[in-house]
C-alpha cells in the first residue's frame, strides 16, 4: 500500500534564501512561490540559486510500493511516474499552488536501484558500481488542480573508478548515513564525486533537477521574465 504525506518544511531555509530572492524579484512574476514536493537538500539550493521563489514540502511515499508495478518500464518512465505521482499529491493537497515534483533512478545495464537501506545494502551496491558506467534518469513534473502541466526526463551517464572493498568501508565511514539518502550511496556534490574517472550529462540533472527545462516551463507559462 502507498503511503504519500505532504508536510510543510520549516522556514528557516526560505528565510536564509532571502537575499538571492530579493536579487531576483525582477525575474519572477508569478503570484506565488512554487512548492517543491521534496525533502532534498540539493534540490532545494539548486532552486534557490537560480532565484525560484518556492517552498519545500516532503512528500513521503514508499517509492519501492510505487515502482514495483513497473518492472517492465524503462528506468526513465519509472522516474516519471514517481515525479508524476509526487507532484499530483502536491496539486491535490493545495489546487491553487504549482506544485513540482521530482524523482531520480539509477540504472545499471538496465537494473534499477534503489535508495539503500543501510550501510551494508550501500556497500553492496557500491561494490557492483566500481569500474563500471551507470545512469541517472532524473524526471520532473509540474502540476496545478490536480492536472499535469509539464514533465520530462533527463539523462547521465557516469562511471565510476575501480575501488576495493577497504575504500568503500572508508568511504561509507566519513559518509555515515548521508550515504542512505540517494540511489548508488553518493552524493556527487559532497564526498560522493570521489567515486568517479569520468561524468557526462547536465550537473543539476546529475544532482536530480533538470533546471534548464523546468526553467524554459516557468518561462513558457509566465511565471519567469522572458
Amino acid at each position: 500500500m502507498t503511503v504519500l504525506r505532504l508536510r510543510r518544511r520549516g522556514a528557516g531555509l526560505n528565510d536564509a534564501m532571502n537575499g538571492i530572492l530579493m536579487a531576483s524579484a525582477d525575474l519572477w512574476r508569478g503570484d506565488a512561490p512554487i512548492l517543491l514536493a521534496s525533502k532534498s537538500a540539493a534540490r532545494r539550493a539548486l532552486l534557490a540559486a537560480a532565484g525560484v521563489p518556492f517552498e519545500a514540502v516532503a512528500a513521503e511515499l514508499d517509492e519501492r510500493a510505487l515502482a514495483a508495478p513497473l518492472r517492465k518500464e524503462s528506468p526513465g518512465e519509472v522516474a516519471a511516474h514517481l515525479a508524476r505521482a509526487k507532484a499530483l499529491a502536491g496539486a491535490a493537497a493545495y489546487p491553487d499552488r504549482l506544485v513540482v515534483g521530482a524523482d531520480q533512478v539509477l540504472a545499471l545495464d538496465g537494473e534499477i536501484f534503489a535508495k539503500p537501506r543501510d550501510l551494508a545494502e550501500a556497500k553492496a551496491q557500491l561494490m557492483r558500481l566500481s569500474g563500471r558506467a551507470h545512469m541517472l534518469h532524473s524526471a520532473i513534473a509540474a502540476a496545478r488542480a490536480e492536472r499535469v502541466l509539464f514533465e520530462t526526463v533527463e539523462s547521465a551517464r557516469l562511471t565510476c573508478r575501480e575501488f576495493d572493498a577497504e575504500f568503500i568501508e572508508r568511504y561509507l565511514a566519513a559518509a555515515g548515513e548521508q550515504a542512505l539518502a540517494s540511489v548508488g550511496a553518493y552524493q556527487v556534490e559532497a564526498l560522493g564525486i570521489q567515486l568517479f574517472e569520468r561524468i557526462e550529462g547536465d550537473h543539476t540533472t546529475i544532482l536530480g533537477l533538470p533546471l534548464l527545462p523546468l526553467l524554459a516551463f516557468l518561462r513558457r507559462e509566465g511565471s519567469l521574465a522572458e
